[in-house]
């Protein structure tokens, strides 16, 4: 893992509305990894806002060069072979927004975020969406929407799943679930349960808040 120096954060930029709720759902003064954290916008309302201790991992190097310029703690890294490298019980939250289905191996991920954490908090794309079961099934092509956008041979996601095989991942491993939170496409949230099959046809992405259960 590469460290770039960083100063205190200069300035907060705008965030997506998922990910303005990630940050309604993390407490003032926490300890917080944010993985795969792009140019740092979560971080530095976190840290603005809510004092947090935040640190970030980020795969791309322009990436955490943006970061960094914003006075931000973040490195240059992959989860999949340095979340080994943390300790167990380091940070109260440690945070992974759209990105477990891209990762090869997604149970082991998991795991690894709550072994670092007290918490986890995830959100993913839902591919069990109405619109895109029926792409599959009148197009007979994989689907894209706004927030599956990529061709079939340029996505990053290699493990998509519905928000029910997600739910079953977390019961296998004796994960609880402790807020769960399904969203439309813009990212606010749907009037009903995050973890039914109401949720698993209408909402285009969903947000969860986990731990290990006792």
């Amino acid at each position: 893992m590469n460290q770039i120096s960083a100063e205190a954060p200069k300035s907060v930029k705008r965030m997506r509305v998922d990910l303005q709720l990630v940050a309604d759902l993390i407490t003032s003064g926490s300890r917080v990894l944010d993985i795969g954290c792009g140019d740092g916008a979560l971080l530095s309302y976190l840290a603005s806002f809510k004092q947090v201790d935040g640190r970030g991992l980020e795969i791309s190097m322009a990436r955490v060069r943006a970061a960094v310029s914003q006075g931000l703690p973040v490195i240059q890294g992959n989860l999949e072979s340095d979340l080994k490298d943390y300790p167990a019980g380091a940070f109260d939250y440690v945070v992974l927004s759209q990105t477990l289905q891209a990762t090869v191996q997604p149970r082991q991920v998991l795991e690894d975020l709550l072994r670092i954490g007290r918490r986890a908090i995830v959100s993913l794309p839902n591919f069990g969406h109405w619109r895109v079961r029926w792409s599959l099934m009148v197009k007979g092509r994989m689907p894209m929407t706004k927030n599956l956008p990529d061709q079939w041979y340029d996505t990053p996601n290699i493990h998509l799943c519905t928000i029910l095989d997600f739910v079953d991942l977390c019961k296998t491993l004796n994960v609880k679930i402790e807020q769960g939170y399904a969203l439309s496409s813009e990212g606010l949230k749907q009037n009903f349960s995050a973890t039914g099959w109401l949720a698993n046809v209408f909402s285009e992405q969903a947000v969860f808040v986990l731990t290990r259960n006792s």
